[in-house]
């Protein structure tokens, strides 16, 4: 009767019928003894684990592996500083590093590869970086050298897996995440417009205008010589060897005019370093003979150019950043200023030499002057005790604290006793501190004030000269003979005149110190 019965079934009547005629019940539950240990259960099984037989093969494969001399002075140039370049991040590099020699070990090329003038890692991801900017369909996110092994980095699978969602497809693959972020509307798409409708004509017109860019984009990145940059044209059969790292200058001219770079720099066109201390001493007797500021300017940042393509930071790079930011001052311009005490403030770190004290002294005065107070807090921040005893930081320091307290008789005698360069950056915002203490001095004195007060308590070099910055700045009826002396009709009317133009003369001032 059974016959037809699953076995799970037959097997739970059986179990049924021996419950009933028992003469003792079985328990409803089974009892466990207690563990009296904290160790894994497995491990305390008495059943012995089945012994591996340990062959040659194995001890073989677990030998620590013998590296090539080459390869492993391919390694130390890689994380060498002076290699080091920006926008390229250490992860990015050890990636690219691990890439490389996992190919050629699994390709059995490790001597084979001339790992001397085999580009760095950094160098790798950096060509990679401007492919992708100067032709983004061609880029394959792989490494330029995938051509040495058919296999593809572990890495670069995983993330681009980690990278799939429904917006991103494989017929997209080919671009950047960053290149996906203009597709047109699903919306649009559906939308047939009609032959007059001017937005037909508008898109089309934009995507003309898309593919002009982009050409010009691609010719930008080319080089014509064919030898440097990483052009899509230089990716034939035999590329050209990329630089491995700074570039060495082979050119002999003392002057050079200034061009921005587009492309890698041509070494037949950098000036190596023996060359641009010469060219240094000559700039500097052009600069006392001649003070042409426009080819000094231009002279200095081909000069400067020249240290950054090569890599070079000593103390000859620190006296070319500290001469061309003082005549920079000198001359007002602060856009030019600004970038060599930007650099400087990097090369300081280094400890390099130079005279770090009067440069900061100048940072607190810049910063007085831009009004960037965030930068403020971080340039005294950066300050240590030693700092603070030095003449030109304690003089900044001062400036700060007087205008703070809105005492100007203090910042005028600081102004009048400035070391250094530091009178051309006080000069910069000298007028907009006179307005505020005009304004001060009209509510604190009545009826008038003598104009030889003026010029001794604001800093004037003459009664003139405040004179005229008075009428420049309020109405011809301010000023007065009195008792056979000119005089400043002060009050409540003189007082409205110069906080209006107070006002005006305090608004925000940029970085290159343009209001």
């Amino acid at each position: 009767m059974s016959s037809g019965m699953p076995p799970w079934r037959a097997t739970a009547s059986a179990t049924a019928t021996t419950a009933v005629y028992s003469s003792h019940a079985t328990p409803a539950y089974i009892p466990v003894q207690a563990r009296r240990s904290l160790a894994n259960p497995a491990s305390t099984s008495t059943t012995p684990a089945p012994s591996q037989p340990t062959t040659t093969a194995d001890a073989a494969s677990r030998k620590r592996v013998m590296w090539p001399e080459p390869v492993r002075l391919y390694v130390q140039r890689c994380f060498a500083p002076d290699q080091q370049i920006p926008g390229v991040t250490r992860e990015e590099m050890e990636t690219k590093l691990k890439s490389v020699i996992t190919n050629a070990a699994q390709s059995d090329t490790l001597d084979k590869i001339d790992w001397e003038r085999l580009p760095l890692p950094q160098v790798m991801v950096q060509n990679d970086k401007t492919k992708i900017l100067a032709n983004p369909e061609a880029s394959t996110w792989g490494s330029p050298y995938a051509a040495q092994s058919p296999k593809r980095d572990a890495a670069a699978d995983d993330l681009s897996r980690k990278r799939k969602s429904n917006e991103y497809q494989p017929d997209s693959s080919a671009y950047p995440p960053w290149r996906q972020t203009n597709k047109s509307n699903a919306f649009e798409d559906r939308v047939t417009y009609s032959p007059t409708d001017k937005r037909q004509r508008l898109d089309f017109k934009n995507s003309s205008k898309s593919k002009a860019n982009l050409e010009m984009r691609k010719k930008r990145f080319e080089d014509p010589r064919g030898g440097y940059g990483s052009s899509p044209s230089s990716r034939g059969a035999s590329p050209s060897p990329a630089p491995t790292g700074p570039v060495v200058g082979r050119c002999q001219d003392l002057e050079k005019r200034y061009f921005r770079l587009t492309s890698a720099p041509n070494p037949d066109t950098v000036r190596p370093l023996p060359v641009l201390v010469k060219t240094l001493d000559l700039l500097k007797k052009k600069w006392k003979k001649d003070n042409n500021y426009t080819y000094i300017c231009d002279q200095f940042k081909s000069l400067r150019q020249d240290l950054t393509v090569q890599h070079i930071k000593n103390e000859f790079t620190v006296s070319v950043y500290e001469i061309h930011a003082r005549i920079a001052l000198e001359k007002g311009d602060l856009g030019e200023y600004n970038q060599c005490q930007t650099q400087l403030r990097a090369l300081y770190a280094q400890q390099l030499g130079g005279h770090p004290t009067e440069f900061k002294a100048y940072r607190i005065l810049y910063f007085i002057h831009t009004r960037n107070w965030t930068a403020m807090n971080d340039a005294l921040a950066d300050l240590t005790p030693a700092d603070k005893q030095s003449g030109a930081v304690k003089h900044a320091l001062d400036v700060r604290s007087a205008l703070a307290l809105g005492n100007y008789h203090r910042f005028f005698q600081l102004y009048l006793d400035t070391p250094n360069m530091g009178a051309y950056l006080m000069d910069m915002f000298v007028d907009r501190e006179r307005l505020s203490a005009l304004s001060a001095i009209c509510k604190a004195y009545k009826p008038d004030v003598k104009i030889r007060f003026i010029t001794e308590e604001l800093g004037f070099e003459s009664d003139e000269q405040s004179a005229r910055f008075i009428l420049d700045h309020s109405s011809e009826g301010m000023l007065l003979e009195k008792d056979g002396a000119v005089k400043l009709l002060t009050g409540a009317k003189a007082a409205q005149l110069f906080e209006v133009s107070k006002a005006e003369a305090h608004r925000v001032i940029d970085i290159k110190g343009q209001i």
